[in-house]
């Protein structure tokens, strides 16, 4: 009886997915996150695609890593390839969470230079955590061609991303100093500069790094 009992209220709370109650789709996200059954992943993932609340999409994402990998990979590496947006965005932030390296494949560079800024973010985010071990310095040099891309939370995401990879990035980013674009210049300054010093802040770091590209010292040392 209690088996039944939980698969009811599970199938209650699925279709609550869909209330028009932000609060009621949270519970719901919670519910069939702590009772997990493969045969919702896919409802969960549809949902995800899109609920317009940021805190219910997170609930979405947590129940699905409550899923078996094996079971919620395959589907979310389909939803990379979406043509909605938030679709690949939230899959793309789910197999981040997931950490499942066989999702791998998925982190191409057209996903990573994606037009929709956050789908992008969602992949740098991505990328990072999912890279295989030796293949950190080429992630760099494809994260680094995307510098000086957007406003301050784009740059911002790129800048921390490139940091997670640590020193392999050192190379590219003085590559960068040499750039035409002093956007790029300005980012790539900024981003070594938090990667030695991660306690400065982004905006001291970018405010820092134009005024070291409008005396034209971009490829100096401090």
């Amino acid at each position: 009886m209690a088996t039944a009992k939980q698969d009811t209220d599970t199938i209650r709370a699925l279709q609550a997915l869909e209330d028009g109650s932000s609060s009621v789709r949270l519970r719901a996200a919670l519910a069939v996150g702590t009772t997990p059954d493969p045969r919702f992943v896919d409802k969960l993932i549809e949902r995800s695609a899109i609920e317009p609340e940021f805190f219910v999409r997170d609930m979405l994402t947590w129940a699905l890593t409550r899923h078996s990998a094996s079971i919620t990979v395959p589907r979310l590496l389909r939803e990379v390839r979406s043509e909605r947006a938030q679709a690949r965005s939230q899959a793309l932030h789910t197999l981040s969470k997931i950490g499942d390296r066989q999702a791998w494949p998925a982190i191409t560079p057209a996903i990573l230079s994606d037009a929709d800024d956050e789908v992008a973010r969602s992949a740098w985010r991505a990328a990072v955590v999912l890279v295989p071990k030796g293949e950190e310095p080429e992630l760099a040099v494809a994260l680094s061609a995307q510098l000086g891309r957007g406003e301050r939370e784009t740059r911002l995401s790129l800048s921390r991303a490139l940091v997670a990879l640590g020193e392999v990035i050192v190379p590219v980013l003085r590559a960068a100093t040499t750039d035409p674009d002093p956007r790029v210049r300005a980012h790539a300054i900024a981003t070594e500069r938090l990667l030695r010093d991660p306690d400065a802040g982004f905006e001291f770091a970018i405010e820092e790094a134009k005024r070291v590209v409008a005396l034209g010292g971009a490829g100096q040392e401090e």
